[in-house]
């Protein structure tokens, strides 16, 4: 499996291109960051960790841009793949996404890749006018249209919630952007996976994991798709080698570990440590 790293990013403590590098220096193969454009005061969405409206700690109101923290890890680097943990794409306008994503893909080498989610926060979403009862419907429009304008020459696209005529719109990515789906497993999350995405990754409360990736191997077959999902699996807790094991077995083809939010000098050596038990440098 491959072995990734994200970074809770926030206004203070390591930026994210001084850990891209490093992380690239150590031989981690992707690079994540999250995203929350704001966190409404009041609120009544249910956190995921705390069951409440309250949250773990003050980083969510304090996140930087992802894409923005991503370039600056791109200019800094030249192997290690960008991505998301997880990006919120329709709090964007999709055109406008699209642009920012393409851009950095072909500014980095064709190095992007998407962690998505669906959004917990529906407080959040509802102040960038997206209903929760139909946010799967909309992210559904936003990668059917951001994948038009990638692709086609003249790119159109007619939703519900997204809609323009034909258009010009560079660069193209090199290639397809992988878009992986972070959000609890079950049928109807691996149904969407199966009809829209390239694969799932876990949520750091996930359990049975090998169970649910092969609940989604079969979603992924029912729905016709060939060869597999990718399978990226967020650590939350210091697996046991057994579990590694039976997840590698299963199919999971990348473990993301996360980092401390603390200053630079107690980031990098919590790095090396890491890198070390993965036999990694």
């Amino acid at each position: 499996m491959r072995n990734g790293l994200v970074l809770f990013t926030s206004d203070r403590g390591i930026t994210p291109a001084a850990l891209g590098a490093a992380a690239e220096e150590r031989g981690f193969d992707t690079f994540y960051v999250p995203e929350h454009t704001h966190i409404p005061v009041r609120r009544e969405a249910a956190h995921p960790g705390t069951g409440d409206e309250s949250l773990p700690d003050d980083r969510y109101l304090r996140t930087l841009d992802p894409w923005v923290s991503l370039a600056t890890v791109a200019a800094v680097t030249s192997r290690i793949r960008l991505s998301t943990a997880v990006a919120l794409p329709v709090e964007s306008d999709p055109i406008t996404l699209a642009k920012q994503i393409a851009t950095l893909d072909h500014l980095s080498g064709g190095r992007v890749d998407i962690g998505a989610g669906f959004g917990w926060n529906t407080d959040e979403l509802a102040d960038h006018h997206v209903p929760a009862a139909r946010r799967r419907t909309v992210l559904k429009e936003y990668v059917e249209a951001m994948r038009a304008l990638w692709t086609q020459e003249e790119a159109s696209y007619d939703g519900e919630f997204v809609s323009f005529g034909p258009s010009w719109a560079y660069p193209k990515p090199a290639r397809h952007i992988p878009l992986v789906i972070g959000a609890g497993g079950g049928p109807k999350t691996f149904r969407w996976i199966a009809e829209n995405a390239d694969g799932w990754m876990t949520t750091p409360t996930q359990a049975d994991i090998s169970a649910n990736i092969e609940a989604l191997t079969k979603a992924w077959a029912d729905a016709g798709r060939d060869g597999a999902p990718e399978v990226r699996i967020l650590i939350a807790f210091k697996p046991d080698p057994e579990d590694l094991m039976a997840w590698a077995e299963a199919g999971a083809t990348e473990l993301i570990w996360g980092v401390p939010d603390k200053a630079p000098d107690e980031v990098l050596a919590s790095l090396d440590r890491l890198a070390g038990r993965l036999g990694l440098g």
